[in-house]
């Protein structure tokens, strides 16, 4: 049985591998292999596979519209095998477009899902028509969305679609990696000689690529076989960073005997275009409507920090977000401020303009969040960017302010974009615009612990702990305060692998954001024992329970965001008839580059154990080629926090 399944997914290989080297099947044309395929050879965890994703686009000269010079047809053909139940969710498509000025349109071709019937016979389920939905998103964008019918493990799904498009963006990002595994993946570019494209691929993966020319055209094709999944890994800053992809861009326009015409846009360009964007731009110079209420609580103030935090906590307050996304306000800022609802670029850049309204120098500065990715700053374009914020300065010193997070304080960068490149955008001749690192290295992601117990003579430690959360450790934890009190112990208190009981949660401080999370509670463990010894470990309620860096390798660097420090101090009170045996010893550890630091301290009184240790990170990263030094040193941190204190009944 073992054999006939490796024969089958041999074959399939093999069928992509021909396909691969001379062309891909018609849709539809399904091969009874695939339809029988159980698992993906390379990738045994999947859910799903892609059979094959290929793209085709060719581009023409359109000199005659000088905003929009190349004009491109892409058809892209997509097939996807579904393994198991949790693969179904790769049947819900959405196709994004950009809709500004006409310059894109999608059309789905065909869709259908394919099936065995009782019989083995292939049966096929079209997407009906009236099932294809276009949806408008904003101003700017739409999506085509469909879902496949009768899909089920063992499906196939299919589909065909046409983009034409008249803009440079349209050659866009091609991904050969995805979330599931891609048997066969290829893109391929079809232009004439005139027009200069590059095209380079971005990963460690080795990309195959064929050129050839075909009457006075360029056709490149890219392609590569057998592609994992990502995996998911601890601590990576965005999967968007590690994919296996493709970057088109279109460079010039080179006739023999004529000036080369560049088609590169440079940061300036993008600046200059956002200022005179009726939905960027345009919109910090509107007059937004004065409140009363706003008037009343900025009218003794003259600090200009403190007018920045009532600004800034009255427009998170009084503003609701739809969750969009984006940096346009695309329904215009004084519609948004009258309905008290809106994007994240609308109300942000409301908020720039009340605290610009205020005399404060405040700016719109554009940032991609860690979940969309680092922006290339040496290619030139807003697409990168997925939100606005506001940037501030005063007295020297910068803030960044979403007034869509409930949660961060005016003091603090928002976590989402700590450590990013963000773009300040402002009218050119002021010089006032250009890049700048959302970093400050004093903002730390800090946590003390100090846990009180007592070892009854059941062997039970009972007890108190409280744990303080402060900057960055704070603001992670307030979705899951909001969540309640049994969720929040789950999410931080229980420990994986133990028998700790959590009661009576009480938090301190939760309604003011410029003020510690306190967390108190009491709780119960089990004293572990072997013959008439006794042990327990003081690393409780640190959140360093279970080390997440074991595997032998890596491929993402390792992203914490912000620079850390954690205390831990335990009073730990054995029954007055034990004693303790030989205590572990003080120790001190220090990564090679000195930007960890670890310490253990511990000593007895009588029946008192007082143990402390310290944790500092001095940096928010660590390259993936330090990451040999980085796992042994998490080794050894993690059996020395863990090492036990041992008691025993005295005679």
């Amino acid at each position: 049985m073992k054999s006939k399944k490796a024969l089958i997914v041999t074959l399939i290989l093999f069928s992509l591998k021909l396909q691969a080297q001379k062309q891909i099947p018609a849709f539809g044309k399904i091969d009874k292999s695939e339809m029988e395929m159980k698992d993906c050879d390379f990738d045994k965890k999947a859910e799903a596979v892609v059979l094959f994703d290929v793209a085709e686009v060719y581009c023409e000269l359109n000199l005659n519209n000088p905003y929009s010079p190349v004009k491109t047809v892409l058809e892209r053909h997509v097939r996807i095998k579904i393994l198991n139940t949790k693969g179904t969710d790769r049947a819900n498509i959405r196709i994004r477009y950009l809709n500004e000025r006409n310059v894109e349109d999608v059309k789905l071709t065909e869709a259908q899902t394919a099936n065995l019937d009782a019989s083995g016979n292939i049966v096929f389920t079209k997407v009906e028509k009236d099932a294809i939905y276009n949806k408008k998103v904003n101003n700017r964008f739409s999506e085509v969305i469909f879902t496949f019918p009768e899909v089920k493990a063992g499906s196939v799904i299919e589909y065909k679609y046409k983009d034409e498009a008249t803009d440079l963006n349209a050659v866009d990002v091609w991904y050969f990696q995805r979330s599931i595994p891609v048997i066969y993946s290829s893109y391929t570019l079809d232009f004439p000689n005139e027009l200069v494209i590059s095209a380079v691929p971005q990963g460690s993966f080795r990309v195959n690529m064929n050129e050839r020319q075909k009457s006075n055209r360029n056709i490149k094709t890219f392609s590569l076989e057998n592609i994992p999944a990502l995996r998911d890994e601890a601590y990576i800053s965005c999967d968007e960073d590690y994919l296996e992809k493709l970057r088109p861009m279109m460079i010039a326009v080179d006739f023999p005997g004529q000036p080369r015409k560049s088609l590169v846009r440079n940061w300036l360009n993008v600046i200059k275009t956002l200022m005179e964007d009726d939905d960027f731009g345009v919109q910090l110079k509107k007059n937004i409507p004065r409140t009363s209420d706003l008037d009343a609580l900025l009218a003794d103030v003259k600090d200009a920090y403190r007018r920045m935090v009532i600004i800034h906590d009255y427009v998170r307050k009084n503003m609701q977000w739809d969750n969009t996304w984006g940096i346009w306000a695309t329904d215009g800022v004084k519609a948004a401020w009258k309905n008290k609802k809106g994007t994240s670029g609308e109300i942000n850049l409301i908020l720039v303009n009340l605290l610009k309204d205020a005399g404060l120098e405040a700016h719109p500065v554009l940032v991609s969040t860690r979940e969309n990715g680092r922006v290339n700053t040496s290619i030139a374009g807003y697409y990168q960017f997925d939100k606005v914020m506001a940037f501030v300065t005063i007295n020297d010193k910068a803030y960044v302010l979403d007034a869509t997070d409930k949660i961060t304080p005016p003091n603090l960068i928002p976590y989402s974009v700590l450590n990013t490149e963000g773009l300040v955008i402002e009218k050119l001749e002021t010089f006032q615009w250009g890049w700048t690192t959302l970093w400050n290295p004093d903002q730390l992601y800090n946590t003390t612990s100090i846990i009180s117990g007592t070892i009854t003579d059941k062997g039970e430690i009972e007890g108190t702990g409280d744990v303080t959360a402060e900057g960055y450790s704070r603001t992670v934890r307030m979705d899951d305060v909001k969540k309640g009190k049994p969720h929040f112990i789950d999410a931080w208190l229980n420990q994986s692998g133990t028998d700790v009981q959590v009661d009576n949660l009480e938090f301190a401080n939760e309604n003011v954001d410029s003020l510690p999370l306190v967390q108190h509670f009491s709780f119960k463990k089990k004293v572990n024992s072997s013959g008439d010894y006794n042990y327990f470990s003081g690393n409780l309620f640190s959140g360093f329970d279970k080390n997440p860096f074991i595997a032998d390798e890596r491929f993402s660097d390792i992203f914490f965001g912000a620079n850390q420090k954690y205390t831990i101090v335990g009073n730990f009170i054995i029954p007055n008839n034990c004693q303790f045996d030989a205590l572990p010893k003080n120790t001190r550890m220090i990564m090679p580059d000195t930007s960890i630091i670890f310490t253990r301290s511990c000593g007895t009184s009588d029946n008192v154990l007082s143990v402390r240790y310290t944790l500092e990170f001095k940096r928010p990263f660590y390259m993936v080629s330090d990451y040999d030094y980085f796992k042994e040193f998490y080794k050894k941190m993690y059996e020395l926090m863990n090492e036990q204190f041992v008691y025993k009944k005295t005679n």
